[in-house]
């Protein structure tokens, strides 16, 4: 079985979420499985120099982008066992980061079209593409408009992942036919109309073979008027063909045992005293009061509404009347950036603001962190929650997507449970269930028992990388 993974980002080449990070461990963890799967992905200009020196040139052609013909380049790489493939465009891809930009959608119009025509020149005989978000969820529309009567793509199947349904690829619908060369037929409710535009993830979730999304309950979420995006109706309607598939995370990157980012290394069984001190460590670092007393609540996100930022600011000032220290990392919305310096300025043993991206900082605050906030308005499945319990953070959620997928509530009666959780989105709920926590804290044993249930959880890509390989089978065999 060979499978072409086509994404905008894959770790470590680029990052901006956890699509990058999926790109990476799901194709690791089923090769490991005996499927032969290889990455496609543009080649940035912010690709490390470690890595593009050590790429090799394997051909190049023409791509047509409506009445355009582009340069085409394939760059190849084998890291860590995974072939990956980079289609090379100065034009598109030599600028900084890898979004936001005027021209995003000729940008990803001509990597999706690169794709389908790479399948042409490279010594691989695929059997599916995995597309993944809006960036490449046109290319099963372009397969069945442009290659239906070729021999190297008519066996193709496609499967489309979704990882976030609210970034769709919308675009004037001049881009139908100036850059995908699609004729009048596909502006339609049944295509790729979306109200005067054109949607991208709308096209690749009609025309792929199978719709998977990133855990159970946002599969059901997103077919409800809430969490649908405008997409709700089509979703409801196309029945099991949309499944959810829970992340994992890749159990070799982030393990206490040996990541070099913490300062001291545990695991399972060695957690209590070593994890206390990169605590200790961490508070010490951040200029914070040294005291295991005091619970650290850490949170690494992106500060927007969608991760719950909006609840904090409404409590921040009681839950810093509680015995608590919160270390904040990421960047975002301009007002929530002020509001934590603001904090931090005005409570400076109480709350660390760290408005950057640090990997090393943060895997220092998931393994010095007591309790891993994370009260998210929506949440497709959800990473950094698997990785703080990965590391002994217990986490304090919301019960949406993947959070409730993933985080079983303690229930101090019958000592099972390994988070904490609250179902509305409300303020009061958010404070209660933080008391309730930091009220199990000071019982030693109770505590000692929900860390060791969260770190033992099997979150790794093992389960879901074979639902995955049932849903690449059934398609071959259907």
């Amino acid at each position: 079985m060979k499978v072409l993974f086509a994404a905008a980002e894959a770790f470590p080449f680029a990052k901006s979420g956890g699509l990058a990070d999926v790109a990476y461990s799901l194709p690791k963890a089923l090769r490991k499985l005996g499927i032969d799967v290889r990455v496609i992905m543009p080649k940035y200009a912010d690709i490390s120099p470690d890595f593009s020196t050590k790429m090799k040139h394997l051909c190049h052609f023409t791509v047509p982008v409506g009445w355009r013909n582009q340069y085409c380049g394939i760059e190849y790489l084998n890291l860590d066992g995974i072939p990956f493939y980079f289609i090379d465009n100065e034009y598109y891809f030599k600028r900084p980061g890898y979004y936001g930009y005027f021209d995003d959608g000729e940008r990803f119009s001509f990597f999706s079209r690169a794709v389908c025509e790479a399948v042409y020149h490279l010594d691989f005989d695929v059997d599916i593409i995995h597309v993944n978000d809006w960036h490449t969820s046109i290319i099963p529309v372009l397969l069945k408009a442009h290659y239906m009567h070729s021999e190297k793509h008519q066996k193709i199947k496609t499967v489309l992942t979704i990882h976030n349904l609210k970034y769709q690829g919308i675009f004037p619908k001049e881009v139908m036919y100036d850059l995908l060369s699609l004729t009048d037929e596909y502006f339609d409710e049944n295509k790729l109309k979306y109200y005067d535009a054109i949607s991208f993830l709308k096209g690749g979730i009609i025309y792929s073979d199978k719709v998977v999304t990133v855990s159970k309950t946002y599969a059901n979420e997103i077919r409800t008027l809430s969490y649908g995006e405008g997409l709700h109706g089509l979703l409801s309607g196309i029945g099991e063909k949309l499944i959810g598939i829970v992340n994992g995370i890749d159990y070799d990157v982030y393990n206490p045992a040996t990541d070099k980012f913490i300062f001291v290394n545990y695991d399972s069984n060695t957690f209590e005293n070593r994890k206390k001190e990169n605590k200790f460590k961490l508070q010490q670092m951040l200029n914070l009061p040294v005291s295991d007393e005091i619970v650290v609540i850490g949170m690494v996100s992106r500060l927007i509404k969608e991760k719950g930022i909006d609840l904090i600011e409404r409590i921040l000032s009681k839950i810093l009347t509680l015995p608590i220290q919160l270390v904040i990392l990421g960047a975002g919305d301009y007002h929530y950036e002020q509001m934590f310096r603001h904090y931090a300025l005005a409570f400076p043993s109480k709350v660390s603001a760290n408005i950057c991206y640090s990997e090393e900082l943060a895997r220092k605050i998931y393994a010095g962190s007591d309790m891993y906030l994370m009260p998210s308005l929506t949440e497709p499945c959800g990473i950094s929650q698997l990785i703080a319990m990965r590391y002994g953070s217990v986490p304090i959620v919301r019960e949406t997507g993947g959070l409730k997928d993933t985080v079983k509530p303690y229930n101090q009666f019958t000592g099972e449970g390994w988070g904490f959780s609250f179902a509305n989105y409300d303020p009061a709920e958010l404070f209660a269930i933080i008391k309730y926590a930091l009220s199990i804290y000071p019982d030693k044993a109770q505590w000692r028992s929900i860390v060791h249930q969260a770190m033992t959880r099997d979150n790794s890509w093992n389960a879901s990388a074979c639902e995955y390989q049932k849903v690449y089978e059934n398609l071959l065999n259907s």
